[in-house]
C-alpha cells in the first residue's frame, strides 16, 4: 500500500503549467486507480486557480480531473488570494485550512504520505 500526496503548484498561465498540471493529474489517477493506495490530491498557490477551469465540462483536462475529484482538497486561503472562492465553493471540494489557513504538508508526512509536487 503506497500513500502519496500529489500538490498542484503550477499556475494557469503558461504551457509549461499546463504540463506539470496534467502530469499531477495523471500521477494523482494513478495512485487513485492502483487497489490499496491512498491518494491525497491537493491544490495550492496558484494551483487553486485551475479548480474553475477543469470543473467546467468543456475544459480539455475534465474528464482527466473528474476521475480524482473525489480525493481532491484546496487549499483554503490561497483560494481567496488567487480570487476562486466562489468558483471553490461550487465545486463542492474540500477546503483545506490545517496551518494557518493552508493545508499542513507536515501532517501528511507524518501521516506517512509521500509528497509529490507539480
Amino acid at each position: 500500500m503506497t500513500k502519496a500526496a500529489v500538490i498542484i503548484l503550477a499556475g494557469t498561465e503558461t504551457h509549461p503549467d499546463v504540463g506539470r498540471l496534467v502530469n499531477g493529474l495523471e500521477a494523482a489517477k494513478e495512485f487513485a486507480e492502483a487497489e490499496g493506495d491512498e491518494l491525497e490530491l491537493v491544490f495550492d498557490g496558484a494551483g487553486t486557480q485551475w479548480v474553475p477551469k477543469l470543473e467546467d465540462p468543456d475544459s480539455d483536462y475534465h474528464d482527466l480531473y473528474r476521475a480524482v475529484q473525489d480525493d481532491a482538497g484546496v487549499c483554503d486561503f490561497c483560494a481567496g488570494a488567487f480570487g476562486v472562492d466562489d468558483a471553490v465553493n461550487d465545486s463542492g471540494a474540500v477546503r483545506l485550512d490545517d496551518h494557518d489557513g493552508h493545508p499542513s504538508v507536515r501532517s501528511l508526512v507524518e501521516d506517512g504520505y509521500e509528497v509529490i509536487t507539480f
